[in-house]
């Protein structure tokens, strides 16, 4: 990279943080995200990730609730059978593949006779820095980036942005990621550019309002707070105008 591209790289990098600060602000004139208050059970968050894959929260909530149930410890799911396992989650959905994966992970993370592995792995994450642990847990078959920044931002404390499919979509749309960056690649572009004391607010707030309001199919750009600095919305007007002006033409 030349001296004249990095310069330009900072100065993007920059006008970036800048954006994320006023989407910050507008976002928070519609909804108030709840205060960020980390579990400290990354075990349990671990866990929880693995199950919430490709499924609803209740479902996630039903399958997590019956495996702590079932189980007095994780070192219990770890030793009990896997057809067992499967039984105990299956209300949350794919369970031939998350109960071997579970307990896989498990393998890892927990340590033989460990009384408390939550305090064992908190220890362990908070000593390194947020992409050293994302790249540790991501180091495990089946924690991919997504899992792993959900270990950190809600288990741990760690100031990470979590890439689901709403963040990923807001976050392209608006302009703050490339349209072809992947969701794997945009967990490290929105790290560069997220402040740490932010990263749960923005997380929640793109959620939010990729549920409610940039949704897949049918965004609604009209009623949207974010409609002045959003790239999609621009080109939608873009494309209206033109549109316009053509039948304007046809019609004279």
């Amino acid at each position: 990279m030349t001296e004249q591209q990095k310069l330009n790289s900072v100065a993007d990098a920059s006008s970036l943080r800048s954006l994320v600060a006023e989407i910050l602000l507008l976002l928070d004139q519609e909804w108030q995200p709840s205060e960020w208050n980390p579990s400290k059970q990354p075990v349990d968050e671990l866990v929880g990730t693995i199950l919430s894959q490709n499924t609803s929260d209740t479902n996630t909530h039903r399958a997590f609730t019956s495996l702590k149930s079932a189980y007095p410890d994780w070192q219990s799911v770890i030793q009990a059978n896997t057809g067992d396992v499967i039984e105990t989650i299956r209300s949350g959905g794919l369970a031939n593949q998350k109960a071997p994966r579970i307990q896989a992970v498990l393998r890892e993370v927990v340590d033989e006779g460990d009384s408390d592995p939550n305090a064992t792995l908190l220890a362990r994450l908070e000593r390194m820095s947020p992409s050293e642990a994302m790249n540790w847990l991501s180091s495990f078959n089946g924690i991919g980036p997504k899992t792993a920044a959900c270990v950190l931002l809600f288990g741990v404390g760690q100031p990470v942005v979590p890439v689901d499919t709403h963040v990923h979509r807001v976050a392209r749309r608006i302009g703050l990621i490339g349209p072809r960056v992947s969701a794997e690649r945009a967990h490290e572009d929105l790290l560069d550019i997220v402040p740490d004391e932010d990263s749960y607010r923005f997380h929640m707030h793109l959620i939010h309002h990729g549920r409610r309001t940039c949704r897949s199919r049918v965004p609604s750009c009209n009623t949207c707070v974010l409609s002045g600095v959003c790239d999609y919305r621009r080109v939608e007007t873009a494309t209206e105008l033109s549109a316009k002006q053509s039948q304007g033409e046809r019609a004279s």
